[in-house]
């Protein structure tokens, strides 16, 4: 049925429910299939599709140890058995292609061998926050950072549109944490989303449900309340608009003139 040497998959935020057929179908062709997910049933459910041949690569997180490092492990250990010749699937949590260095680079160097490999979508948490929170990004637009790289890059925010900031519970930290990160860069966070924002203005603390049952967490507090807020590492940060949006003049007049 697939003829691809690898196959990158997502088991989307809650994997019962959110995983596809297709990827369904692909985990159950694999002679080898590693995971990362982020929860027990999870991990049970990819066992039975591939018995002998599932493995989690959450062992290689170290305390303290620099996720980049950790990423390029999993990357090595998907690669070699891909070289073995054996039909082999990486399952990601949520959707492969976002925030997953190792899956793309596994596809990259792969590809780059001459091995045939594609990623299959899933359902990511930024799916879930459109549900969840009711909101429309094609709605005044919306701007998506990584809180980090937000932090770190002259980023330009355009309040009109929705801002949504990825991680911030892991700002300024770029190792693995089995408990709590260093968040001590988050007031760094706070006063430059005041250079944009008044402090009164409305965030949604946001955490996708990842079992079946479960509710999302929605916590609203104005951006004053950011730095005592108890952000966690599965917290997403959304920012609404802070003013209604600018016609372009030049451009509206130009339209009318086309269209006229």
């Amino acid at each position: 049925m697939y003829d691809d040497h690898l196959l990158v998959v997502g088991t989307g935020i809650r994997t019962t429910g959110q995983l596809t057929v297709e990827t369904v179908a692909c985990m159950q062709c694999a002679a080898r299939i590693f995971y990362i997910v982020a929860d027990p049933v999870a991990e049970e459910v990819i066992r039975r599709f591939c018995p002998d041949g599932a493995e989690s690569l959450y062992g290689l997180y170290g305390e303290g140890k620099p996720r980049m490092q950790t990423y390029q492990e999993m990357v090595d250990r998907i690669l070699t058995s891909v070289r073995t010749g054996e039909r082999t699937v990486a399952a990601f949590y949520g959707h492969p292609g976002v925030f997953a260095y190792a899956s793309h680079e596994s596809i990259r160097r792969a590809r780059a061998e001459g091995y045939r490999a594609r990623m299959l979508p899933g359902i990511s948490a930024e799916d879930c926050l459109f549900a969840d929170l009711g909101i429309d990004p094609s709605s005044n637009g919306c701007q998506s950072y990584e809180a980090t790289d937000f932090l770190l890059n002259a980023r330009s925010i355009d309040n009109s549109s929705q801002l949504i900031l990825w991680q911030a519970g892991l700002i300024g930290d770029l190792t693995f944490r089995r408990y709590a990160y260093d968040t001590s860069a988050m007031p760094l966070l706070l006063e430059k989303l005041l250079l944009s924002y008044p402090r009164t203005h409305p965030v949604y603390l946001y955490e996708a449900p990842s079992a079946p049952g479960c509710e999302p967490v929605i916590r609203p507090i104005v951006l004053e309340q950011l730095l005592t807020s108890g952000i966690t590492a599965t917290t997403t940060l959304y920012l609404p608009p802070a003013r209604a949006t600018v016609p372009d003049p030049t451009y509206l007049s130009r339209i009318r003139l086309q269209q006229g």
